[in-house]
């Protein structure tokens, strides 16, 4: 695959300093430098520089980065996406196009592949001692918790064919599942999704999603993000079936969610991975407590339409 990984997104807040706050009790880094009067930038530990905040009069997805493998790509890019009749524009080792449906800007830019070093903490499983006679590590871990990358972004469509024809036909994501016709898991990376479009009365930011070590780790982030604000809480812990990953879910000030994972399924080769076809009866996780109303209509919903006039 000519594309390797998410490099950022820019997302629009109508409070930069509330939604600022949040992202950095999140456990993103704040990265401090030109621009900061009217954004607000941040890093995770292994993806670097991954969340841009600028203001909007109401919460929109204003930018998705792509990285490709050299320039090659970026030329092949444009001419599938000329194919479907979408502007785009090459300059020197960056693409730029608007995803036609959603007006989402996507940067695909030529970029290094992601580098992430990790050491497995021991388990002991029935019959299988593997830890013995120490306590659990994750007991002991005293460091505030810090998302080591942006693992994928999920947005509505008022067009859902034209959105996942875009990333598939055009940039050349490949589809992992597809919840039937309103839901396409789509990957530019060996993660199972990396961009997740649903069909929706209006183009909105669903969620956006932060890979973290373990489950431990999202239990741990959740109890400090929520100490002083259980308003945050939207949903978890549980476990997806689609991408088999762990989750929970958080409400940002502006009404976005954002969402730590763990164990998530990984493609490594695309001829073995067999692409699912889900119903819409299917619940969306394996365990954990029912899916709040609001993961399938935004509680600001008649906000976000009454803003597109």
């Amino acid at each position: 695959m000519s594309l390797h990984r998410l490099t950022h997104l820019t997302i629009g807040v109508p409070n930069l300093d509330e939604a600022a706050k949040f992202y950095t009790d999140f456990g993103l880094t704040p990265v401090h430098g030109p621009g900061a009067a009217s954004q607000r930038r941040f890093g995770t530990v292994d993806g670097g520089e991954q969340l841009i905040l600028v203001h909007t009069p109401i919460r929109r997805l204003v930018e998705i980065g792509v990285a490709a493998q050299d320039r090659d790509d970026l030329h092949s890019i444009q001419s599938r996406l000329a194919r479907l009749g979408v502007d785009s524009r090459v300059d020197g080792a960056e693409l730029a196009a608007v995803e036609p449906a959603t007006g989402i800007a996507v940067k695909v830019a030529v970029a290094e592949p992601l580098q992430q070093k990790w050491q497995a903490a021991e388990q002991n499983y029935p019959g299988d001692i593997r830890r013995p006679d120490v306590r659990a590590p994750a007991l002991y871990r005293e460091t505030r918790v810090r998302p080591r990358k942006l693992g994928h972004v999920v947005f509505g469509s008022t067009d859902y064919a034209t959105s996942k024809r875009f990333f598939i036909d055009g940039l050349g994501f490949r589809l992992s599942d597809e919840v039937q016709d309103i839901g396409a898991f789509m990957r530019c990376s060996p993660d199972h999704h990396n961009v997740l479009v649903q069909a929706a009365p209006v183009p909105h930011l669903h969620h956006t999603s932060w890979e973290v070590e373990d489950i431990d780790e999202i239990g741990r982030g959740a109890q400090d993000l929520l100490a002083e604000h259980p308003e945050r809480h939207v949903w978890g812990i549980g476990r997806h079936w689609i991408g088999s990953n762990f989750f929970w879910y958080f409400r940002d000030p502006a009404g976005n969610m954002t969402e730590y994972y763990s164990d998530m399924d990984e493609v490594i080769d695309d001829q073995i991975w067999e692409p699912g076809i889900w119903g819409q009866d299917k619940s969306p996780n394996h365990w954990g407590p029912p899916m709040p109303p609001s993961m399938i209509s935004p509680d600001d919903l008649a906000e976000l339409m009454a803003g597109l006039h």
